[in-house]
């Protein structure tokens, strides 16, 4: 059975430049950066590694709209398209607010067609003109949709103001969950993907992470109440992109898309819990990792009708 919160189609851009990003290193310590000269070799690395993910998902069933990016708009994050944009039940399309001038290069104009032409799109809000204001929202990196229970769970930081979120979700009818996060150093997390995935019946969240205890056990509270099993995830599977997986429709059910890496990283308990309801499928992303995002990061979920279904 189909599940409103894992879709069956996404769009995915394979990158013919990729490198790690130094205007986002700032706030990102999920992020490496690679040499000048091993570019070339980075940049082949990871087309090889999304055209590997792509060939996996549809193997599973899930449909995959892939866009090239060859570099010539100097885009070195457009890998992570859910960051830019988001599409909700009910045929509504969200474009969002980059905090990078380079990552507001990566809109595009043919994935929001491609998705008027084969889906059915009532509207598209477009937020990016809040860039003028200093105000970001980036997406579904930003938040993270419980989109059963209607609640945007969002970390704070440079990337998730709460004005624009409040914004957000009074236009798209969801409750905002703002809660405050904090690294080893004390930094807040970039984007709350990174530390949290919600499924179906499962949520997986690096509570360590949230220093108030009190806002964590609430966090905790309504993920339960929506009835789902809460995964505690550690820093250290935060660090190895344990948080940053998604649910998705496949052809014989819901699978969850997550880094080898992610997997390696999981207890054989916290396996066993996800897998009483959505296989596990690891895709092989390590050049990808190295810009501080992992498989959620690459993947946009379509969650709109196809025409003539």
């Amino acid at each position: 059975m189909p599940s409103i919160q894992a879709p069956a189609a996404v769009v995915m851009v394979r990158p013919h430049r990729f490198t790690p990003n130094p205007e986002t290193a700032a706030d990102n310590a999920f992020q490496s950066l690679a040499a000048k000269e091993a570019a070339q070799a980075v940049g082949g690395a990871a087309h090889r590694e999304v055209t590997a993910a792509v060939e996996r998902l549809e193997a599973e069933g899930v449909r995959v709209h892939l866009f090239e990016d060859q570099g010539d708009r100097d885009t070195p994050d457009s890998v992570f398209p859910n960051n830019w944009f988001s599409t909700h039940p009910g045929g509504h399309v969200a474009i969002y607010p980059m905090h990078a001038p380079s990552r507001r290069r990566e809109r595009r104009a043919d994935v929001i067609e491609m998705l008027k032409s084969r889906y059915r799109v009532q509207d598209v809000i477009d937020y990016s003109g809040l860039e003028q204001d200093g105000l970001f929202l980036e997406g579904t990196g930003a938040m993270v949709f419980d989109h059963l229970a209607r609640v945007a769970y969002t970390a704070r930081s440079n990337r998730a103001d709460p004005v624009a979120l409040e914004r957000f979700s009074t236009h798209f009818n969801f409750e905002p969950m703002l809660f405050d996060t904090a690294d080893e150093a004390g930094r807040p997390i970039y984007h709350t993907n990174v530390l949290m995935c919600v499924a179906t019946e499962f949520a997986m969240v690096g509570f360590d992470m949230v220093p108030d205890q009190r806002r964590a056990a609430e966090l905790r509270a309504r993920l339960q109440e929506s009835g789902r099993e809460v995964i505690a995830l550690s820093a250290r599977q935060i660090a190895d992109f344990a948080g940053n997986a998604i649910e998705l429709s496949g052809r014989d059910g819901r699978i969850l898309a997550l880094s080898q890496r992610a997997l390696e990283s999981l207890t054989a308990q916290q396996k066993t819990t996800i897998q009483r309801s959505a296989r596990l499928v690891p895709l092989s992303v390590p050049t990808i990792e190295m810009a501080g995002g992992s498989v959620r990061c690459m993947i946009a979920g379509i969650h709109l009708s196809l025409r003539g279904a």
